[in-house]
């Protein structure tokens, strides 16, 4: 006589044979819901072998609107079984619904055999559903590489020459990409116009705003107009995008250079203030002269001049270089100005090679907290090194 295992509860028993019968089935069940990853085909794939391989009525997963043979339904019919399919949280994913034939219970074989079959499927659809979710995430991944290289490229890719001049600027993103903005256009009238801006937040939203605003900039600065007009009319146009653009508003600073006269004129509109540091002089702050870019309508803009003198050097940036902190403590604009002053170097890439050195020491090597910007232009150097 075959020895068998006696099952709790009712008395039945499963001899060896039939346990290792059971177990091949269940082994061959498993490998075949374990064959794909796409979550759709794994369901199908339990609805198949609950009703083809055990001869059930039918199966569904009414969550996923799946539904194999006679559709069983828990509220409808008191002979519909449900077998919850749980992640490894115990998080309910979705649950079987199984119909035995003509509504009969189920031999100890079918309910060993279905909840065993639960188990592995619950597997199954976990691992899928986190094979979609990689996926996803490795696409978005690459979108936002792809953004990232787009806007890196929408930076300056080559600073013109300025006799006599040194002109530098660097730009590091929080995130993948970021709401910081600089640009450099030459002017028909031989000038220099730069720009450092900064969309109001971060990130993808910012980026695009970000987008937007160098086109209307290039766009409205290839006439040449007035700095103040330039400002005034960069207002009105972000103003007119819309509630979602007004949302995402932008604070600026706007420079002119003559290098040949050796003078500035700076705008300001709502924007961290500019340093501007003169050979035996207290430094110059380049304060707002008005509100950001497109807050309120019909904003108006003053503009400042100054003389570029040799050995004078200027600084504009963004504020995630002011706001960093080494706890409670920020590094700020009076450590930003202490440093720029104190900087030994005369060419303009290597004063922001020490303004990121000395942020870097500050914040202890702590992770960058907002998209940091700044551009240095000085003069007296013989030909400006750069390094974006």
């Amino acid at each position: 006589m075959a020895a068998g295992i006696q099952l709790p509860g009712n008395g039945e028993t499963i001899d060896l044979q039939q346990q290792v019968a059971r177990l091949q089935a269940l082994l061959e069940a498993s490998r075949q819901v374990h064959s794909t990853t796409r979550e759709e085909e794994v369901l199908e794939q339990v609805l198949r072998i609950v009703v083809r391989e055990l001869e059930m009525a039918g199966a569904a997963f009414p969550s996923a609107g799946l539904a194999y043979g006679d559709t069983p339904n828990a509220d409808s019919s008191a002979a519909a079984l449900v077998y919850p399919l749980e992640d490894r949280a115990g998080q309910r994913m979705t649950e079987l619904l199984v119909a035995p034939p003509d509504g009969r219970a189920l031999t100890i074989y079918e309910a060993d055999f279905i909840e065993g079959l639960a188990l592995q499927a619950a597997v199954a659809l976990e691992n899928a559903r986190n094979h979609k979710r990689n996926l996803e995430f490795a696409r978005v991944q690459q979108d936002m590489d792809a953004a990232r290289a787009i806007q890196r490229s929408l930076l300056p890719q080559k600073l013109p020459a300025i006799a006599g001049y040194s002109l530098a600027f660097r730009s590091d993103t929080c995130y993948e990409v970021g709401g910081d903005y600089l640009d450099i256009v030459a002017q028909p009238d031989g000038s220099i116009l730069m720009a450092v801006a900064d969309v109001a937040g971060k990130g993808m939203a910012s980026a695009i705003m970000s987008t937007s605003f160098r086109s209307a900039f290039r766009a409205m600065a290839a006439d040449g107009p007035p700095l103040d007009e330039l400002a005034a009319r960069m207002n009105q146009h972000h103003w007119a995008e819309g509630e979602e653009a007004r949302r995402r508003y932008v604070t600026a600073i706007f420079l002119r250079l003559h290098p040949e006269t050796g003078e500035i004129e700076v705008v300001n509109a709502g924007h961290n203030p500019g340093f501007l540091v003169q050979p035996d002089a207290e430094p110059r702050l380049f304060e707002a002269a008005g509100t950001p870019l497109g807050m309120l309508p019909g904003m108006r803009y003053a503009s400042e001049r100054s003389t570029f003198t040799p050995g004078t050097r200027l600084l504009f940036y963004t504020d995630g270089l002011t706001e960093v902190f080494k706890g409670d403590e920020e590094f700020g604009p009076e450590r930003l100005l202490d440093t720029f002053l104190k900087c030994p170097a005369r060419k303009a890439d290597g004063i922001l090679d020490a303004l990121w050195a000395a942020i870097e020491h500050f914040s202890e090597g702590g992770p960058q907290g907002d998209d940091m910007t700044a551009l240095a232009l000085c003069r007296g150097a013989s030909l400006r090194e750069t390094r974006a």
